[in-house]
């Protein structure tokens, strides 16, 4: 049986898991570090605990939520966590040219969910963007993408103002725009400001990382493969049953986990990462949920290259593996809930 079938058919049945006695299962105690408090952009990796999806295969996952005080990825470089949240592959970059032994092994976000909003009708286009007098940017994203929109678009750094995480700004100045996500900041805009902002993917415009990638050091590939091959693939089973089947039990936990989350928020976040193929688009839609190409990873290293965000000459290697994310387990899982 391939693995694709092997862990669907697992999957399928993790309720049954549930019934046998504790002993029996012999699971193994893994924890995932996520990079911010709980939220529906987490659902997949709540949707797979859950539903037994990693218990099916060996692992028993405790999910450690973020934070603005808590840095998971440190704790997963000091062995406290095993496996981490990236936000996306300019920290894998970084990682790699600091001597960090760690690897991207799943990117379950194919498009970075960063947009850039605009009142209505105040930009005709990505390009016509850098039109506008003022462009409220966080400190970041400064260092980030907008030297990519400078040196591929002809942004100009003067039009920045920090952004503080407030959208008031924005929202007074007609003639502005803001930087947010996808799954969020829409939402905010909406319910503070009282109109629906024209929204603006810099994924569309050819900001082309992978995001929400899962790291873990080249300690656990090596010593745990296994632990590693049910960890990406119980997460992109888990991803898939979240977008296309019946989140609620996820949703319960995260909303265990963070009290502040609203329905109509969750709800929210989920269709915008479906309408803006956050997850399920690019290499997904052939090798799977969670897919990491080479290819991918070097197109964007190039742009941050010549934008000056990062330097040359990196071992892209050293950077990510393909060996466990493109098996194309969820494919089937997806073909199922979505016929």
């Amino acid at each position: 049986m391939s693995s694709r079938l092997s862990l669907a058919a697992a999957a399928a049945a993790a309720i049954a898991a549930h019934a046998l006695p504790a002993a029996a299962q012999e699971l193994t105690e893994v924890s995932f570090g996520t990079n911010w408090v709980a939220q529906a952009e987490h659902g997949g990796y709540y949707q797979a605990v859950a539903d037994g999806t990693y218990e099916a295969c060996g692992l028993k996952v405790t999910i450690v939520p973020g934070g603005p005080q808590v840095n998971n990825r440190a704790l997963m470089l000091a062995g406290k966590v095993d496996f981490s949240m990236g936000g996306n592959l300019l920290q894998a970059f970084s990682a790699v040219r600091e001597g960090i032994p760690l690897k991207v092994v799943a990117a379950h976000f194919q498009k970075e969910p960063q947009v850039i909003l605009t009142h209505p009708g105040a930009a005709s286009s990505f390009e016509d963007l850098k039109n506008l007098e003022t462009l409220f940017i966080g400190d970041n994203g400064f260092q980030s993408y907008y030297q990519w929109m400078i040196t591929a678009y002809g942004f100009k750094a003067e039009q920045r103002k920090p952004y503080t995480f407030n959208p008031a700004p924005f929202i007074a100045d007609e003639k502005s725009g803001q930087q947010g996500y996808v799954t969020s900041e829409p939402y905010a805009v909406e319910t503070e400001g009282g109109f629906k902002p024209d929204v603006w993917s810099i994924a569309d415009a050819g900001f082309s990382t992978y995001a929400t990638t899962v790291e873990t050091m080249q300690k656990t590939i090596d010593e745990t493969p296994e632990v590693v091959k049910c960890f990406v693939e119980g997460s992109a089973i888990g991803w898939a049953n979240y977008l296309y089947g019946d989140p609620s039990a996820a949703n319960a936990l995260i909303q265990a986990d963070n009290k502040d989350m609203s329905d109509d928020q969750i709800a929210f976040s989920i269709e915008a990462m479906k309408e803006y193929g956050i997850v399920d688009s690019g290499d997904a839609l052939e090798f799977g949920i969670g897919a990491v190409k080479g290819a991918t990873v070097k197109d964007f290293y190039d742009k941050m290259v010549e934008a000056g965000v990062t330097e040359p000459g990196l071992d892209l290697e050293k950077v990510y593996t393909e060996e466990f994310a493109n098996s194309g387990v969820a494919l089937d899982v997806k073909k199922k809930l979505t016929e």
